[in-house]
This record gives C-alpha cells, sequence and structure tokens, in this order.
C-alpha cells in the first residue's frame, strides 16, 4: 500500500527553488497536509497548481504568503497573502511608494479619507488607492466600492473599513505591476475568473440524497396489524364450521329417512 501511495506521489509535480534568499520545497504530501484550508479534498491538478504558482512566482507558503482553499466540491482557490504582495512590489526597482483611504458618505457627501479611519455617522462605501512608480507620471490609482467586495465573513464585520481599504490597495498594486503580480489574487480579492469562496458541502450532501433516493428501488411497505383483522377472520371460520355442521347433518337426515316411494 505503501509502494502504491509512493508512486502515486511520484507522478505529481515537486518543486525546489529559493524565495527571498531561502531554499523552499515543495511536495504534494506537504501541500495537502499543512497548506489547504476548507474541508475540501483537493485533486492532483490543484496541487500541481500551487506548486507551480509558487515556483514560478517564488512565494513562500511556510511564510503564509500562499495557501490554498477548497470546500467540498468546488474548484481550490490559490490565494496570495497581501504581505506577498508588498515584498514583490517593494523589491521591484520602479516601486515609489502607496497611499490608500476610505470613502465614506457623511452628510450626503462623498469624503475620500487617508487611512481606515472613520466618524461614528459615516457610511462606508468603498475606498482607494494610489500606486507610484518612478517611471511613470502618474500613480496607478483605483477606487472600490463595499458592495462589490464585502464578503460578509467575520473580519468585513468587524474591521470592513480595514479590509476594504486592504483590498484596494491588492488591486492598485495589480494594475501598477502586472509583469509580477497578475493572477495572483488575496482571499479578500475577488478573482474575475472564480465564485465567491463559500461552504456547499451541506448542499451537496443534500443533492445526493436526493440522487440516492431517486436511485434506490422502493422499499418494501409493511402491512400495519389490525388486531379487528384476527376478529373478523375467526367469524369467517366459525361461520364456515356452522354451515360444514349443517350440512353434514342434513347428509345423515336423508340417509336415516330415505324418502319413500308413491
Amino acid at each position: 500500500m505503501e509502494n502504491q501511495i509512493a508512486k502515486k506521489e511520484s507522478t505529481v509535480f515537486k518543486a525546489e527553488y529559493m524565495a527571498n534568499n531561502e531554499k523552499v520545497k515543495l511536495t504534494p504530501q506537504t501541500v495537502r497536509q499543512t497548506l489547504v484550508h476548507g474541508n475540501g479534498k483537493i485533486t492532483d491538478q490543484e496541487v500541481t497548481m500551487f506548486i507551480t504558482l509558487c515556483k514560478y512566482q517564488h512565494l513562500n507558503p511556510f511564510l503564509n504568503e500562499a495557501y490554498i482553499i477548497k470546500f467540498g466540491t468546488q474548484p481550490a482557490q490559490l490565494i496570495t497573502s497581501k504581505e506577498a504582495f508588498m515584498k514583490r512590489a517593494e523589491s521591484n526597482p520602479q516601486y515609489d511608494g502607496i497611499k490608500a483611504g476610505i470613502i465614506v458618505l457623511r452628510k450626503e457627501e462623498i469624503v475620500y479619507s487617508n487611512g481606515a479611519f472613520k466618524l461614528k455617522d459615516d457610511e462606508l462605501v468603498g475606498a482607494w488607492a494610489e500606486v507610484y512608480r518612478k517611471d511613470r507620471k502618474e500613480p496607478h490609482r483605483v477606487e472600490i466600492s463595499v458592495g462589490e467586495f464585502n464578503k460578509s465573513q467575520s473580519t468585513w464585520k468587524t474591521m470592513p473599513a480595514t479590509m476594504i481599504r486592504k483590498t484596494a490597495m491588492v488591486n492598485a498594486l495589480r494594475e501598477a505591476f502586472p509583469e509580477a503580480l497578475g493572477g495572483l489574487y488575496t482571499e479578500d480579492d475577488r478573482n474575475p475568473n472564480e465564485g465567491p469562496i463559500k461552504d456547499v458541502t451541506p448542499q451537496a450532501n443534500k443533492a445526493n440524497d436526493l440522487l440516492k433516493s431517486a436511485i434506490e428501488p422502493p422499499k418494501k411497505v409493511e402491512q400495519v396489524h389490525d388486531p379487528r383483522d384476527e376478529e373478523v377472520e375467526e367469524v369467517d371460520i366459525f361461520r364456515e364450521a356452522q354451515e360444514r355442521e349443517k350440512a353434514e347433518k342434513e347428509v345423515l337426515d336423508n340417509a336415516n329417512n330415505p324418502v319413500e316411494s308413491r
């Protein structure tokens, strides 16, 4: 059995590479045991895609720069941390800084605020970010809305301003450095090629139960025992005995008293 598992593992892509001046070694077993979040079972293809992403983007998943999220039977999502975005941008010689803040509705007026600070009565509606490059005259600026990115998860409920600002920064960094960050997405950054992350295991189990009930042969219906049925059956037997006794008596009477000829 162990030989079969080892043989199967050998057919899946493995990698050794350098990330941040450190040697990183990834195997399918390591990925499955330590780098997967969620209750889904990842496929060999998804493992290979993740290892390939880490190798060619020089990400160190053991520093939480990348990991996998998978629930139920949904496709796995390959996630990159915001810290990895910042490291990649800062390592580029053309990087020249970043500014970011939130957008709030204050007394029917749109206000662009620096950082994630807002007043108690402010309505959070979005965030903005600007990334500066030394070889560009104008910064790469993005503005995003809360409704487009809010996943209604715990961190978004407790720190919505911080989360939407961070998401704006990630989007701006990706636009400013597409050759280094294109195709990388954080957990809070919506990937246009994938749907939102959610656990569909209960729905999948319900669908499986419906399918199973549809293909199973119908169960035999047990007859409900009714004591009155026994009473009716006893009455019928008693009547049959009475009629049989009466018929036998008539036969004997006819034999003992034959009809006289005229």
